[in-house]
This record gives structure tokens, sequence and C-alpha cells, in this order.
């Protein structure tokens, strides 16, 4: 028996399911649990999405709401809530990420790359929640 809970996954609610698991699954290498994936006939009305890392683990559930607004971060008016940090390992590595991101439909929010102890970008997922992406150590 556990002491304690474990976690499952990070739901992210969005308006578009589909459209941020895809931005997800792409960035960080995921896979759609099985039966999640995207049906054939291209008539996709997913509500609820789950991404799974090559070991079958859950790692994010995609959530659909009717409406949602993106968080204004660095302004307080709509909070973030939540936030993911992804940890890469040199600056090298933090640039290619970035344009990944980017390239997958994230927003730049803010530029810390010049930072000498812990060089970071902030973006927003294509939903606009933030997240940070940052030469880190384990």
């Amino acid at each position: 028996m556990s002491t304690f809970p474990s976690l499952m996954h990070t739901a992210i609610d969005t308006t578009d399911c589909r459209g941020l698991a895809e931005f997800y699954r792409r960035f960080l290498g995921l896979r759609y649990r099985p039966g999640d994936e995207p049906p054939a006939d291209g008539a996709d009305d997913a509500d609820w999405l789950v991404l799974v890392d090559s070991a079958g683990g859950r790692v994010l559930a995609i959530n659909k709401v009717d409406t949602l607004a993106p968080a204004t971060w660095p302004s307080d008016t709509v909070p973030k809530q939540l936030h993911h940090d992804f940890r890469v390992s040199s600056v090298e590595e933090l640039e290619r990420q970035r344009r990944r991101a980017e390239a997958l439909g994230a927003t730049l929010r803010y530029d810390r790359s010049d930072d000498p102890d812990e060089p970071l970008y902030v973006l927003a997922d294509p939903a606009g929640h933030p997240f940070c992406l940052l030469v880190g150590q384990a």
C-alpha cells in the first residue's frame, strides 16, 4: 500500500483539444494514449486526450473547455495559475528548442537568455499557457 498519492498526469485546459495535444506531442516527443490518436477520417471532436511517454506513462492530459482567457504574464490580469519548467543541457540546446517551440506555435513572452547563471525563455503554448525553457541542472 502506498503512503502517498502519485501524480497521474497534468491536465491542461484549452479550446482546441487536438491542436494543443499536437503541440505538446511534437514538442516533447510524446505519443497518444492508445485510442486517442487522430481519427483517420479527420472528423475530430475530442474533448479529452492523454499523452504518454515512450514507456506508456501518462504525462499530460488535454481538456477541452468552451472558453479560456490566455494568461497575460508577466501581468497578473489573467494569472498563469500553473506553468511547466522544461530543462535543457546547454545554451545551444536552449536556442534550438526555442526555435522548435515557436515553429510548433509557441510565442515568446520573456527573454532572459543572456543570464549567465540560468539562461531562460518564457514562452506560451498555442492556448496561451506560459512555460519556461531553461538551462539547468537536474
